[in-house]
């Protein structure tokens, strides 16, 4: 008899279904074709035994299952379910009537119960769009699969569950969330806030500046001085996720396996702070099952490197093709895969060895030329990419313990949207960009036009700083981000100006 049944195989960040044909006759030996790796070739010990617990088993007959599409690698021990559940249907051990309509994953133990799995999200999307009637997968990840609406999640926690299930013997409700009450009852509920901050009040222009125009930013300061802590704020004051954001960015976390158990949907915006030791793959993604590394996996959100100039020369390099293109390509033989990469990095970093150049207060111990050396460890290439360069200053005494209680998060937001939707209204013909950080060089001419006072001012900066091109191009982003937070149609010299001092690095007397 042959039966079929339906898995999903992930793909980047998406899915497509494999037929699993599985054909039990007058025999003996079991067949598994259709290029499966290890992991899918170990499935049938795992499943014979979990069939005894309850008492079933793989018929000692002949048993061919393949795996189409039979050109594509099947990887991963998520088949389990899927192939298990096509065994009994095709010797009658179970009704072969609802087998069809249903995705199956799902990866078993040796005692019969089911193991989360990875991907659930973008499996669930695509089953929606074939349409099956619904998803049987492991109780862990129906919260995350139930977010996809007219799809029947089944949540089992074991095999007896998903046969008694297929075979009418038992009834499982499925789990129905609302998806819109759900996002937005959690939207926007972040632990740290900017009023926490004393001080700092040119920081915090900088980060908002950044929120409001989604502009790349480094601090640069001696230790001790917050960077940290108001980078991890920065993501309290980005405009709250959109709900086509908040699940694009739960199906990179769903395939790299992030989401926690009673994590369904991610509502709050992502803050990623890698350790400086991280491998050039680990931060830009890939391996031989290509994975999302930290880039994508702080995709609409905010990828925080601390002591930039300690990473590796060759983690830093990787970065800059997906700055500017907001995608990550991992390339292979047979295949390539993008992953989305649209992030604001936020970096910081001591001004050398010792943390102490240029501080008012403390004496700088490093020698001749060393200051120097360790800021060439940053290239000018990625420093271009960096629209504000931000000097931080310890905060004084007397602001640390100041009563005055600083501005709230949610007031800074306000200012931040309302830059944002006129940045939107400016770009509501071209749906790929999203703020005046994204627009293309051709594109700036046009939105950042200058009077004859600024053009003096920019070319006088230029000369005396040495910008590049790129560097230019910063400026004039940054200017209509600072127009846009005044509501000002034209950039005016003032708003020109301060975006001119955001180019810290690229002034005299950071020579060391």
């Amino acid at each position: 008899m042959l039966i079929k049944t339906f898995g999903s195989a992930v793909q980047g960040v998406s899915a497509y279904t494999i037929t699993v044909e599985v054909s039990v006759s007058a025999g003996t030996k079991y067949f598994l074709v259709g290029l499966p790796d290890n992991a899918v070739k170990e499935s049938e010990q795992r499943i014979e035994s979990a069939l005894k617990q309850y008492g079933y088993k793989i018929p000692r007959q002949k048993i061919v299952i393949n795996m189409a599409p039979a050109d594509i690698r099947k990887e991963g021990s998520s088949y389990d379910l899927t192939i298990a559940m096509g065994i009994l249907a095709a010797s009658g051990q179970i009704s072969d009537e609802k087998v069809s309509s249903y995705m199956i994953m799902g990866e078993l133990s040796l005692d019969g119960s089911l193991r989360p799995i990875k991907g659930v999200l973008p499996i669930a999307i695509q089953a929606r769009k074939e349409g099956f009637k619904g998803f049987i997968l492991p109780a862990q990840n129906a919260q995350e699969a139930a977010i996809v609406n007219n799809l029947e999640v089944i949540g089992v926690n074991n095999i007896l569950e998903a046969i008694e299930f297929l075979d009418g013997a038992r009834q499982i409700e499925p789990l129905v969330i609302n998806t819109r009450e759900l996002f937005s009852n959690t939207a926007d509920q972040y632990a740290a806030d900017f009023s926490d901050v004393q001080g700092q009040e040119n920081i915090k222009r900088a980060l908002e500046i950044a929120a409001a125009g989604g502009h790349n930013l480094i601090m640069i300061g001696p230790p001790g001085a917050g960077k940290t802590m108001l980078a991890k704020r920065l993501p309290s004051i980005l405009p709250p996720l959109s709900m086509h954001e908040a699940l694009e960015t739960t199906k990179i976390h769903s395939v790299a396996g992030k989401l926690g158990e009673a994590t369904s949907l991610l509502t709050t915006r992502p803050y990623r702070s890698p350790h400086h030791t991280i491998s050039d793959v680990a931060l830009v993604g890939g391996g031989g099952v290509p994975q999302p590394g930290e880039i994508s996996l702080s995709h609409n959100g905010v990828l925080f490197l601390d002591e930039l100039p300690e990473f590796k020369r060759t983690v830093l390099e990787v970065m800059r093709q997906p700055l500017e293109e907001r995608r990550v390509t991992i390339s292979r033989a047979k295949t390539s895969i993008d992953f989305p990469a649209n992030f604001m990095l936020v970096a910081s970093m001591n001004p050398c060895p010792c943390g102490y150049y240029n501080d008012p207060s403390k004496e700088c111990v490093c020698g001749p030329g060393v200051v120097q050396r360790y800021l060439n460890k940053v290239s000018g290439p990625l420093l271009d990419r960096i629209d504000l360069h931000v000097e931080v200053t310890p905060v004084t005494f007397d602001e640390m313990t100041a009563t005055r209680k600083a501005e709230k998060s949610a007031a800074v937001r306000e200012r931040v949207m309302q830059a944002r939707e006129v940045q939107t209204q400016r770009f509501s013909e071209m749906p790929q960009i999203h703020s005046n950080a994204m627009m293309p060089s051709q594109m700036v001419k046009e939105v950042c036009q200058i009077n004859e006072a600024g053009r003096t001012l920019l070319k006088t900066a230029m000369e005396r700083l040495g910008l590049s091109a790129r560097a230019y191009d910063r400026i004039l982003k940054v200017s209509r981000t600072i127009a846009d937070l005044a509501a000002s149609e034209d950039i005016k010299i003032e708003h020109l100006a301060e975006a001119i001092q955001y180019r810290s690095l690229d002034r005299e007397g950071w020579a060391g």
